[in-house]
């Protein structure tokens, strides 16, 4: 596999039409990710930052003190950008489909390259992040147009082959941060929901702004399966034969008590969960939720 299989001429032309369908959104969507600690306040420049000893006085913004009696600088450029890190789950769980065309971790790259498409058509510097028990590979943000090549070329040269531990990979991410970011973490979360959750919390809760796209196969969100089936475990190699028909009704109210409880303890410390599986048109997908975001801002 090469990257080129994500920037065939089909690809591009998807990720072109969503960038032509979704330039107003996006502009509102990545300027509302531009947060100023200043709302409510209408000031004259978009973000500020609190004076500290050693900045210049002459940068002082005096409109803002006369309004907040408190001592605020404009931020310049290279403080104002948006950081953004896509972070790729690439567990052997991930290169599962039953009869899609792509993987978990194929429709992952998809829309992964489609937002660093639109971030760098921003001008805002986008990074990769991927791991499996820990942190594989990492790739810092930069706005230049040949990054998206960059992380598709590095993302096409993996395969998902090995156990996860999505928890203490994103407890290594959070350390790694040394910036308030935003950060996209695209996996399936199949391991120990409590830590994975606490681990998503602890990301929030250190100033970024998190984003989850949770990455089923549409046969595990859909469960298309009939008589006696023999299911394969890819992270035990463990084969477990079963009567699907008798296990339907159980499962579906299983993974959407999963996906549920996923998306109630993200609403708790305002991460947003994006909820796919890989039948979604990613494109569409993408602007469905992009617009919801646009509209709750």
């Amino acid at each position: 596999m090469t990257h080129e299989k994500y920037l065939k001429p089909a690809v591009i032309r998807t990720i072109k039409r969503l960038d032509l369908r979704a330039q107003f959104i996006i502009r509102g969507f990545m300027h509302g990710l531009h947060s100023s600690p200043l709302h409510g306040f209408s000031v004259e420049f978009s973000e500020h930052r609190k004076y500290t000893q050693g900045d210049d006085p002459n940068d002082i913004d005096w409109l803002v003190y006369a309004k907040t009696e408190k001592y605020y600088v404009k931020k310049y450029e290279s403080e104002t950008n948006l950081f953004g890190y896509l972070v790729v789950d690439t567990s052997r769980s991930m290169g599962y489909t039953y009869r899609q065309e792509m993987t978990k971790f194929e429709y992952s790259i998809c829309v992964a390259a489609a937002l660093a498409y639109l971030m760098v058509q921003q001008q805002d510097p986008v990074g990769l992040v991927t791991f499996d028990k820990r942190i594989i590979n990492s790739i810092k943000p930069k706005a230049s147009r040949k990054q998206l090549g960059e992380i598709l070329s590095v993302l096409s040269n993996l395969s998902p082959a090995t156990e996860t531990d999505i928890s203490a990979s994103l407890l290594q991410l959070a350390a790694m941060l040394r910036r308030q970011s935003l950060v996209m973490v695209f996996s399936d979360l199949l391991g120990d929901l409590d830590s994975i959750l606490w681990s998503l919390h602890r990301l929030r809760h250190s100033g970024h702004d998190v984003i989850l796209f949770h990455v089923l196969d549409e046969a595990e969100a859909n469960f298309p399966f009939h008589g006696q089936v023999d299911f394969f475990d890819p992270e035990s190699g463990e084969n477990i034969p079963t009567n699907a028909d008798e296990i339907r009704a159980d499962y579906i109210t299983s993974i959407n008590d999963f996906r549920n409880r996923i998306q109630s303890d993200c609403a708790k410390s305002r991460i947003d969960y994006v909820k796919l599986d890989t039948s979604i048109q990613f494109d569409k997908a993408l602007i469905e939720y992009l617009t919801r975001r646009s509209a709750r801002r």
